[in-house]
């Protein structure tokens, strides 16, 4: 899902914690990814129309220009949405491939853009091994439960070529997760995203709020961009 201001989720209220979760069995994984992907479902029409024409151009940027090597580049767009952002990479001239997991977004993505789109659960992905320069992961991976995240990212890790680079936006907290109005998501802090990471197998290249100039408090996403080292 293409990250917007306008459809950032609140932070998970009264069903949501910041301490440790019971283990969710698959029954509940199935559930969270079913209820989550409904929702995009339900409010495509709407969602389409908040984030047309939302600037990333400052996280596309960020990872293309830590990509070492020769352009065209192989970029993963992980949680695609409509397409947006498929269409910006493929006008920069790079070879860009859609991973989105509810239907109606992925059959935009791939008419929009004409980029081809895997229809993937996030939880159940099939990725290619050393196959992408860069994976582009904007206000996607806060969908996955924390107990499943670090799986998420030694996949997302091994779809790398070596010394690739993960680009990922999410919306901050202080670590709460649970639902917020038909979304599940996890709200991490700067300290926990980067034992996430770190543990995976990546390195940190930068970090930064958006969106850029305000005070910190009215910058809800946070962006990490991190190599495959």
């Amino acid at each position: 899902m293409p990250e917007s201001v306008e459809s950032r989720p609140s932070s998970p209220g009264a069903e949501a914690s910041a301490k440790p979760q019971a283990r969710l069995d698959s029954h509940e994984l199935g559930a969270i990814s079913g209820t989550t992907l409904s929702y995009y479902e339900q409010s495509a029409e709407q969602f389409v129309a908040a984030t047309r024409d939302h600037d990333v151009s400052q996280n596309i940027e960020a990872l293309l220009r830590h990509i070492e090597g020769q352009a065209p580049f192989t970029i993963l767009d992980f949680g695609c949405g409509p397409g947006r952002d498929l269409t910006t990479f493929t006008r920069l001239g790079h070879r860009a491939i859609g991973l989105e997991g509810a239907a109606t977004f992925a059959a935009r993505a791939r008419a929009q853009s004409g980029c081809e789109v895997w229809e993937q659960d996030f939880l159940k992905l099939d990725l290619p091994a050393r196959h992408f320069d860069g994976v582009f992961a904007n206000a996607a991976l806060f969908h996955v439960p924390s107990q499943e995240l670090p799986r998420v990212l030694r996949e997302l890790h091994a779809t790398l070529k070596p010394r690739g680079v993960l680009f990922s936006s999410n919306p901050r907290g202080a670590n709460e997760e649970g639902w917020s109005r038909g979304r599940y998501g996890v709200f991490h802090d700067l300290a926990v995203w980067r034992r996430h990471l770190t543990d995976a197998g990546f390195v940190e290249l930068e970090h930064y709020y958006r969106p850029t100039g305000l005070p910190r408090e009215q910058q809800p996403w946070l962006a990490t961009v991190w190599r495959n080292a």
